[in-house]
């Protein structure tokens, strides 16, 4: 299906200029000066859509990169599902979620990925992906890093809080940072002193 979006103000990275987008499936095809011909005479005769934006700001879709649909913590759990979430990202213009795959410790990293996409599969409305998180750091996590990236998961959230849920310690985390520097990915770090808080918690 092809769409073009005529008369509208397009918001870019180079500023705010006139322009029409030709949108091909799900991808932008082309920004068309009005008037130009280049790509035909009369597109708006060969698009199955066109759309009049004259007055209005067309503006690439959002990507919400830090989200967490259904993320199960402490005993509750986020209140938005990936068909709700993703249904309320769509109306305020975000068109992409990067949500928070778990591996709880004791359990294999795919298989947390794996739950991921289950919940995700079929239920959203925008585009998705993941980052990692890694609940437990050892050789078969590390090894999974590995892996994951080649599958697209290239970002990997460690913590240092939650001590028996997701803290990993220095040495732990140097070995991911390792392995993130040879494979390419990125480490992302919730970074506070969990231990010397839960000391004071009890104080």
């Amino acid at each position: 299906m092809t769409i073009l979006i005529k008369n509208g103000s397009v918001v870019s990275p180079q500023g705010v200029t006139n322009a029409d987008v030709l949108i091909d499936g799900e991808t932008i095809a082309a920004l068309i000066a009005p008037g130009d011909t280049s790509l035909g005479s009369d597109l708006a005769a060969t698009a199955d859509r066109v759309i009049d934006a004259t007055g209005k700001y067309v503006i690439p879709g959002g990507i919400d990169a830090h989200t967490h649909m259904e993320l199960p913590f402490g005993g509750t759990a986020a209140s938005d599902s990936f068909e709700t979430g993703t249904r309320a990202a769509a109306w305020g213009g975000t068109t992409t979620i990067i949500d928070f795959a778990v591996q709880p410790q004791g359990t294999r990293v795919q298989d947390g990925l794996a739950a991921w996409h289950e919940k995700a599969r079929g239920n959203c409305h925008i585009d998705y992906g993941f980052h990692q998180i890694i609940g437990g750091v050892d050789d078969d996590s590390l090894k999974a890093m590995d892996e994951l990236v080649d599958e697209g998961i290239t970002s990997f959230k460690l913590f240092m809080a939650y001590p028996g849920v997701f803290y990993s310690d220095d040495g732990q985390i140097l070995r991911a940072m390792q392995t993130a520097a040879a494979n390419g990915s990125m480490i992302m770090m919730h970074e506070e002193n969990g231990i010397a808080i839960d000391v004071l918690v009890q104080q």
